[in-house]
């Protein structure tokens, strides 16, 4: 019976050893690794994109300087006292990128829900409009006919950003301790919040343009 146990034990990891080359394998081929660099490239060499996050810079770094000083003043010293008996005397760096982490994690909730909602999904529609993908974004909001990507932009008939809710601030710091497990963990929190944030970001484009041409792609 041990035995046996043992041998299954070791064929599920076999195939799961399998699947994960199976699935590197699939990610290599694709590249798909090199999107986030080459979409930093073609935002840097397209000026006009700048506008709507140029204009937010200024409230931003306002907005992150009056979370993180008191974030350090009320939290450094209470949560160093516990990080002390976690990691001895490292805890008094460890502690600083925890509250770094805890600070952004706020400024993020905050930001992507009052001040930079509006520039993000600018910013998305009119890269989608310099792709010449205009129909995608004329099922969301009015296009004007004349200017750059971003002059073309008119009033949005619906907000696929989801507003600030409770449930998402404790989701996120739900799933913030992941980043102590090294390596794996933090994997693992990129793949749950952008695998979430993801949907909510690309759901229009997966609706208005992938989903009615997946015949013509799979033909």
């Amino acid at each position: 019976m041990p035995n046996r146990l043992v041998d299954q034990a070791q064929e599920v990891a076999k195939e799961d050893l399998d699947k994960y080359k199976a699935l590197l394998n699939d990610a290599a081929k694709s590249q798909s690794y090199l999107y986030p660099i080459k979409g930093i490239f073609y935002f840097l060499s397209h000026r006009e994109l700048w506008k709507p996050l140029a204009s937010k810079l200024v409230p931003y770094i306002g907005l992150y300087a009056s979370v993180i000083g008191p974030m350090f003043f009320f939290t450094y010293l209470p949560q160093l006292a516990i990080m002390v008996f976690v990691n001895g005397p490292l805890a008094v760096f460890t502690t600083i990128l925890l509250v770094l982490n805890e600070s952004a994690a706020v400024v993020s909730i905050i930001s992507r829900s009052f001040l930079l909602q509006d520039a993000l999904l600018d910013t998305f529609d009119g890269t989608l409009i310099a792709r010449n993908k205009t129909e995608i974004v004329a099922n969301g909001r009015e296009v004007n006919p004349r200017g750059d990507a971003i002059q073309k932009l008119g009033k949005a008939l619906k907000k696929p950003f989801s507003r600030f809710s409770v449930k998402e601030l404790v989701r996120y710091f739900m799933y913030l301790p992941l980043n102590f497990i090294p390596v794996v963990g933090t994997v693992a929190f990129i793949v749950i919040r952008g695998r979430a944030r993801g949907n909510s970001v690309h759901d229009r484009v997966s609706r208005n343009f992938l989903r009615p041409r997946i015949w013509r792609f799979l033909t």
